[in-house]
Parts: C-alpha cells; structure tokens; sequence
C-alpha cells in the first residue's frame, strides 16, 4: 500500500476555517481524513501541509511512526504550531487509513477500551462564538448556561475574565465572583463548571485574584490562569491556586509539556491533537502525565474530525478526565461530516465503525468555503491602548 496525495479541504465556520486533511492511497476507495485546524493560520496550514506532501508520496501509510519521524525530522527545522498542526492531520488521517484497513476502530488501535463512555463539556450557546466571549452579565450568563443544561449537558465551561494586564482591580474581581457565584446558583450542584481564563493575567498574582474569587463557586478546573510557556509562572500559581489549575492547549509536543510535568506545575494537561503532533504524540503526552500525577482533558472547540479523533483518544486514555465540544459553533455543524459521535446523559458513546467512522460530504464542504477568520482577537486592548492577551 502506496500513500498517492495527500489534500487539504477547507470549510469556513465563522470563527475558525476547518482544515480538513485527506490522504489518499492507490488502494481503491481506500483513504483517511484527519483535522489540521488552527485559527487565523488557515492558508499557512494548507500551505505546511503541501510542503509536507512530497516527503510521503510512495510510502506505506501503515508505518504512522516512521512517517511522523520524517516529517520532524527530514524537514530539518523544528515545527511550530503551524507545522504540528499540519502534521497532526496527516497522521491522524494514517490512522483512519489503518482503521480501515484492519476493519477496527481507532480507539482499538490505541490500546482499546478504559471506560464505557466519554464525559463531555460544551461552552454557552453550544459554541455560538458570542455567546462563548461576550457573555459578561450575571442574568444574561445564568440564562445561556440553562440553555446548555436543558440540551443534556452536565458540564460547561465559561470565558468571562476580563482583559487584564499584571494587576487587578476591585471592581473586576468583585464582578468575576458575582458571574461565578450566580451560575453556581443557577445551574446547582450536580453540573460542573470550568473557568476558562485564557492566559489573560500577565502576573501571578492577577491571576490568583480572581482565582480566589471563585473558589467558593468549586469549578472543576480554571484554564490557562496565565500564558502557558513559563513554568515556573504556572507552578507559582498552582501551588498557590485553591482549585485545580488546566493548561496545555498552546504547546506542542511532549518537549513543551515536560517542563510543566517536571515541576508539578498543573493538574490537568490540555494537549490539542490537532495542534500537538497527532494521536501518537497525545498518546506520549498522556503516558507523561499520568507518570506526574497529571489528568487529561483535551483542548478541543475545532471542527468535526478533531472531535471523532478527541474521542477515540479519549476511550483509550486511562488518566482522561473530560472532553471539550462545540458542536454548535455554526448552525450545519453535522451537516459536512458524517460522524460516530452520540451523546447520552452528557457523554459520548463508544463507536464501533473502522477507522475514525466518518465520511466528509465533500460537495457539501464546497459550499462553505474559505474566508477570513472573525478577529475576535482584536478585541483585546485595555481602556488605554495596551495591548493584551486575548
């Protein structure tokens, strides 16, 4: 078996053009799909993934292994974001191809089954990209997070710090616990609650400011409280932190996560494996983790393909703890990839088609083409001009 081409499709859903990649064989009818996803670096992923295309074509798409090491390592410069995202759906796709080949799903490939389902958590208005980012007043807040509950979720995640900078005021912490406190209220007990801060504190203590705010409404982690890349800034807050600290979804590759590992520096790591290198290098990330005491939940607010490929990880995964979706961020989410996902009492099934199980309606795919990113981004700028992190 022969790897013949290997080709990007592109589907605009607002916020995010979804990079779908297909790798294809000279087996007829026999190819895989994989997702290369990476907001506002759409065309520079099309691009790494045409760069990659030439050091592939010929060989056997069974060897995953062989084929991430070239691509690392016979392009001579380290990857970034852009090049492991590109990366990452080729090989994700290798593994739907082997799926298939083998008449088995992915997650058996994995190491099969260490759970019966998936826990999954969504974001306010079921991924609406408003919704997940302007939703900053109490009532407005403890009204979507209802909707949430009534479509069979018992799990959210909510973005409602405010652009900061290395310090806090009063009135910013006073209103972050009065969001958090009325949507404890709101939705009760028994539905837990992540606090996604985005790495907007540049300090510390900004950080732990409003983590403190919150402990009383018990979320079940805050994301990112400060910009992932320094650990010793991360270990400072978690071990200070009176909730459970997640980060991870802006590293790439085990090399990034082991510093963080090394100094206990999180409870909850975020690999996105449409950004961090694949299914195999999620998989080393995970066996890192589970080594320092470290849960899995993965980053995923993308496209329909890196959510198949997050559950398949996911019911192979011992130290897994809970899975992102957004399935609602356009209203045709389901309507370009036929996928295996079913949700039951707030969490996915097992699925038992070969491979990933989906197909992509490639002429359905075409009538969302590609346009500019929303810049949501720009948004982030402080009364007086400075610029933050979003």
């Amino acid at each position: 078996m022969k790897i013949t081409a290997i080709k990007t499709v592109v589907v605009n859903a607002e916020m995010r053009n979804w990079v779908f990649v297909k790798v294809e064989t000279d087996v007829p009818g026999l190819y895989g799909w994989g997702e290369s996803t990476l907001e506002w670096k759409t065309r520079a992923v099309v691009g790494a993934v045409a760069d990659l295309e030439p050091l592939l074509v010929g060989r056997d798409p069974r060897d995953i292994e062989q084929a991430v090491r070239i691509m690392h390592k016979h392009g001579f410069w380290k990857m970034g974001s852009i090049g492991a995202s590109a990366i990452s759906g080729i090989e994700v796709a290798l593994w739907d191809i082997l799926g298939k080949d083998l008449g088995v799903p992915v997650w058996r490939l994995l190491g099969g089954k260490t759970r019966e389902k998936v826990p999954v958590y969504t974001h306010l208005g079921l991924g609406d990209m408003k919704s997940v980012y302007e939703t900053m007043q109490v009532e407005q807040l403890k009204d979507r997070a209802l909707e949430v509950v009534e479509k069979g979720y018992n799990a959210l995640k909510v973005v409602f710090i405010p652009y900061t900078h290395y310090t806090t005021t009063i009135r910013a912490v006073d209103h972050v616990q009065k969001l958090m406190m009325g949507l404890r209220e709101a939705v009760g007990d028994d539905v837990e609650i992540m606090v996604d801060f985005h790495g907007r504190p540049a300090s510390a203590s900004a950080a732990l400011d409003y983590i403190n705010a919150l402990a009383p409404g018990r979320p079940l982690f805050v994301e990112e409280p400060v910009p992932p890349y320094d650990p010793l800034l991360m270990a400072e807050v978690t071990a200070r932190s009176p909730v459970p600290i997640a980060t991870g979804e802006r590293l790439i590759g085990r090399a990034e996560f082991d510093p963080l590992f090394r100094a206990r520096a999180l409870h909850i790591a975020q690999p996105d494996i449409a950004h961090t290198g694949g299914l195999s290098e999620a998989r080393k990330i995970a066996a890192a983790a589970e080594t320092a005491g470290v849960g899995i939940a993965p980053h995923n607010p993308l496209g329909p393909i890196a959510g198949v490929t997050a559950l398949h990880f996911d019911i192979a995964t011992p130290n897994f703890v809970i899975q992102e979706e957004m399935t609602g961020a356009v209203p045709w989410y389901d309507e370009v990839v036929d996928s295996p996902i079913r949700r039951v009492d707030g969490a996915w099934q097992i699925p038992e088609r070969p491979g990933l199980g989906i197909e992509v309606n490639e002429a359905l795919a075409a009538k969302h083409p590609f346009e500019q990113e929303v810049f949501h981004t720009l948004n982030a700028v402080l009364p007086d001009g400075t610029i933050v992190d979003w």
